[in-house]
């Protein structure tokens, strides 16, 4: 118990009229990362501000480090993280400055700032008022501000978004990072590829619905119902084919007359589930 750091039960959220999450249930455990996938108004945001007290469920119980969000105090704050946009950066102030001014009120030593500013790629920015970053390193000073103090969870909503692709990837390896050293991430993104490579749990969430919960594999194995194969042949065409005899007899046709230049076998992608479940794509 002491290792489950989030836990969801049976938890409802209502707006007036509008249900926007629907006795939803999930756990998040020590050194996990958990991906709370799904388009925007899936209820993603929503789900972050019940677990971090900012909001209260319609129905249902929250637990966050084994305390029930309703509870939640200082001491609560002071062991999680959290990365939703670019607020509390000040654009006036340094790279070093404003980490200096957020470790002054976590009670963080200034070594820990040193130490942060490597492992988030800031060190040569040291001196860069935060207002004339680009978007990427402003975003890696977003998390190296809210994982100074060494959370024990970390919320990141949409961490990536509008992000170039290489820029993405080193937010990727720093999560990657936390994880092993045993954090806990929360993490919300409509970015399937993104989850995949992250999350060792997905919950694909629909209309304030789960309606898919377990690892990226374990799910798009469920979905594995007829295996395909993707063929290019030497006079360039490209052939998709399901698994069956006559596919077995074309291909050993195509073998023998040195046609096939590559096969591969294909997969579902948590993309290609979430369009299945829900019947709509997620751009």
């Amino acid at each position: 118990m002491e290792r489950e750091k989030i836990r969801l039960d049976h938890i409802s959220k209502k707006f007036r009229n509008d249900i926007v999450l629907k006795d939803i249930s999930a756990t998040l455990r020590q050194g996990e990362v958990l991906g709370f996938l799904g388009p925007s108004g899936a209820g993603k945001t929503t789900t972050i501000k019940i677990i971090t007290g900012q909001l209260r469920q319609t129905s249902g119980e929250a637990y966050i480090l084994g305390v029930n969000t309703a509870g939640i105090d200082e001491s609560i704050y002071e062991r999680i993280g959290i990365v939703t946009d670019t607020s509390g950066v000040y654009d006036y102030l340094s790279v070093y400055q404003n980490l200096k001014y957020f470790a002054r009120i976590l009670k963080v030593p200034e070594q820990r700032i040193e130490e942060v500013m490597e492992q988030t790629g800031l060190s040569e920015h040291r001196k860069k008022s935060a207002g004339k970053l680009s978007k990427g390193q402003t975003q890696r000073l977003v998390l190296a501000r809210a994982v100074l103090h060494k959370p024990e969870v970390l919320f990141l909503d949409e961490p990536t978004s509008g992000l170039d692709p290489s820029t993405a990837v080193e937010i990727h390896n720093m999560l990657m990072e936390l994880k092993e050293e045993g954090m806990a991430v929360f993490l919300t993104t409509h970015n399937m590829e993104e989850a995949a490579k992250l999350c060792d749990k997905v919950a694909l969430l629909n209309e304030g619905n789960i309606v898919e919960l377990g690892s990226p594999r374990d799910i798009c194995l469920k979905y594995n119902r007829e295996k395909k194969y993707r063929i290019l042949l030497s006079d360039g065409s490209v052939h998709m084919l399901k698994n069956s005899d006559e596919t077995a007899i074309l291909i050993a046709e195509w073998i023998k007359k040195g046609q096939i230049e590559t096969i591969h076998s294909c997969e579902p992608t948590l993309e290609s589930v979430f369009l299945e479940v829900t019947g709509r794509e997620l751009s």
